[in-house]
């Protein structure tokens, strides 16, 4: 099938997307020629990349095993969800306790056409059309509303989403006010693009460089400090090990792919991204 072929009407090809062009890092096969052209631009930036976008999935999956196994969640709300691969939510929530609700968010057309077309018919699982910007559109929609009860504990992802929002578009005060939505016991979960500063300035170097290039063809992406990143869990109960490279975040003991070590240490590149959840009391 040609790219033509499987374009849908409203999605301009040649315009890159920042779900299709992270499908392309994961090596999958949704995206189109504009995607990988500035997939491309950025390796010549951080070659490893590729290795930072499974190490996100990889935190992802970790994340909601433990918010399920651990702490008894059982609904969870996925904001900028990006295009379905193996190990989504659901899939892994769902695998632990089958009754477990999940809402996928996220405003772009390829990311809605296929996850309409791959998630269950159960009644458990959904994907919605909404601006993350909007928070109050997407807490009142009504099937977040039919799905998620925010009367009871819910996990809230805000997984490679936020530092797609600039300054001016307050990425605190969303987290804050969807936080603010939610029952005690609740959790939130982020991660998102780091400049370490000084204390890792080949790191720091490339995340400048790559924050002008997502500007450039994307008209965002900020890779922020440690403080300003910090800002989202105000008010929350941070769990450890805190805001840390995502490998670090409670890695499996057994059978864990263990892709950000090396005999030295962490490799460099995931300093530029990093991770954590925190509990609403």
């Amino acid at each position: 099938m040609s790219e033509d072929e499987r374009v849908p009407p409203d999605v301009d090809v040649t315009v890159p997307s920042i779900a299709r062009v992270y499908d392309y890092m994961l090596g999958g096969k949704d995206n189109f020629a504009i995607d990988r052209q500035v997939a491309e631009m950025t390796l010549k930036i951080v070659p490893e990349a590729p290795i930072t976008s499974r190490a996100n999935r990889d935190f992802l999956q970790r994340v909601v095993r433990h918010l399920t196994e651990e702490m008894g969640i059982r609904q969870f709300l996925d904001f900028g969800s990006g295009l379905p691969t193996q190990g989504n939510v659901h899939e892994i929530a769902q695998r632990i306790a089958p009754e477990t609700h999940v809402v996928y968010v996220d405003s772009d057309p390829i990311v809605l056409t296929h996850g309409r077309a791959l998630l269950a018919r159960d009644g458990t699982t959904a994907i919605v059309e909404a601006d993350i910007r909007r928070p109050e559109a997407i807490l009142n929609h009504p099937e977040v509303r039919q799905l998620i009860d925010f009367e009871r504990p819910v996990g809230l992802l805000f997984f490679a989403i936020l530092h797609h929002l600039n300054d001016h578009e307050d990425p605190a005060g969303i987290v804050e006010r969807v936080a603010g939505a939610a029952s005690a016991g609740s959790h939130v979960a982020i991660t998102h693009f780091h400049n370490p500063g000084a204390e890792h300035p080949e790191v720091a170097e490339q995340a400048a460089a790559s924050e002008k290039l997502f500007n450039e063809r994307f008209g965002t992406g900020r890779w922020r400090t440690r403080e300003e990143i910090l800002r989202y869990f105000e008010g929350l109960e941070l769990l450890e090990p805190g805001l840390v490279p995502l490998p670090l975040w409670r890695p499996y003991p057994e059978g864990d792919q263990q892709i950000g070590s090396t005999a030295g240490g962490l490799v460099p590149i995931h300093r530029a991204l990093v991770g954590g959840v925190a509990r609403k009391a």
